[in-house]
């Protein structure tokens, strides 16, 4: 799944594909998710990464959704804003969610669930120390 040799490595995710190239992250939103989170990707570079961590189940968006989907417990898919922050999230609170802290960047918090949390976490955290 992920290829140490390549300059851009792509990891196959849940509801998204997470891209490193170069310095660049891309998290592309796959199928039908794109209509709930109304965005088709989210990019930030790893030197705003200060962060990566399995997302709490418990954890939750803030309070206003601009634009996106939220149905509590069940989803939460798009762009959310409180108190200062703002938030990526493509999420169905199952436990197989990653979370990713950034500053100096455009959103303060990617909230997304990935099909090998360890994985995902490893190479951005690889990625960012290089």
């Amino acid at each position: 799944m992920l290829d140490e040799d390549s300059k851009a490595t792509k990891v196959r995710c849940a509801m998204v594909e997470i891209e490193v190239a170069g310095t660049t992250v891309t998290v592309h939103v796959r199928g039908t998710h794109r209509y709930l989170a109304l965005r088709e990707y989210v990019s930030f570079d790893l030197a705003n990464v200060t962060a990566v961590v399995p997302a709490e189940v418990d954890l939750r968006p803030p309070w206003l959704r601009t634009p996106g989907t939220f149905f509590p417990g069940v989803i939460a898919a798009g762009i959310f804003r409180g108190k200062g922050r703002k938030e990526f999230w493509d999420t169905m609170f199952q436990g197989d969610g990653l979370r990713i802290e950034l500053s100096g960047t455009d959103f303060t918090r990617v909230v997304v669930d990935v099909a090998d949390a360890d994985a995902v976490r490893a190479r951005l955290t690889r990625s960012a120390a290089a």
